[in-house]
């Protein structure tokens, strides 16, 4: 059995699925959760349906982002922590990866987004081959979303993390090449995490839990608070003599 996390957009999810691919069970948590207080409650309940526990895990597949910071940071260190704790193999897949292997069997490309604040969003560019494997296009980016159609040729299908604010802004943006994916696949899901590891799982081609880490693509917005006085800040008269 597999267990595949994703923490790095609004609506986290895990999955429990057989090493086949076959779905044993997924959940979904509410938006806007940012403390992602349910999530271990969530894994537990889906253990507990599936008539199981956490020793029949086998491996650990958990998207490393673009995404969320706060969302990755915690989801990350959780998964790392139940690999360690169980003693089992981690892999980490990229989000846009994952949200695009949500569209098999077309023939346009596929171009997932996930916002990433301040009118920028995470994409990338993928497609599938004649024998249905997937084809990285593009490699994961930040951009400004009026930029889209910049990164390709002919009529792509789009979808993202939230149907209701981006959808007729691609549309907008990008005009006749925009083809929107159906509004219930506007969600990074935990078995569309697991479905993309399950070829890495087979191989053996598992990550090094140590050195495993979140994919940022941009620092992330943190800026120093000016109402903390300089005297008080950390390091602050460091160095300085204060009769100058």
């Amino acid at each position: 059995m597999i267990l595949a996390v994703n923490t790095s957009t609004i609506q986290p999810s895990a999955a429990l699925m057989e090493e086949n691919g076959t779905l044993l069970a997924e959940y979904f948590i509410t938006p806007g959760s940012k403390n992602l207080r349910g999530f271990m409650p969530a894994i537990h309940s889906m253990l507990t349906i599936s008539e199981s526990d956490f020793h029949y895990i086998k491996a650990l597949i958990v998207a490393i982002g673009p995404g969320s910071f706060t969302g990755l940071r915690i989801g990350l260190s959780a998964a790392k922590g139940m690999a360690q704790g169980l003693q089992i193999p981690i892999i980490g897949i990229s989000s846009l990866e994952a949200m695009a292997n949500q569209l098999p069997h077309t023939t346009y490309p596929i171009c997932p987004i996930i916002d990433s604040g301040k009118g920028n969003v995470f994409t990338a560019l993928f497609s599938w081959s004649d024998d249905n494997k997937m084809i990285r296009i593009k490699e994961d980016n930040c951009l400004e979303i009026k930029d889209l159609g910049s990164i390709i040729d002919g009529k792509t299908i789009f979808l993202g993390n939230n149907f209701k604010s981006q959808g007729n802004i691609i549309l907008k943006t990008v005009g006749h090449k925009a083809l929107l994916a159906p509004p219930h696949l506007w969600n990074l899901r935990a078995s569309a995490v697991g479905t993309s590891g399950l070829k890495r799982f087979l191989e053996h081609d598992f990550d090094d839990l140590q050195n495993l880490v979140p994919s940022y693509l941009r620092p992330p917005d943190i800026r120093p608070n000016p109402f903390i006085p300089i005297s008080e800040k950390p390091g602050a008269g460091h160095g300085i003599n204060k009769g100058e």
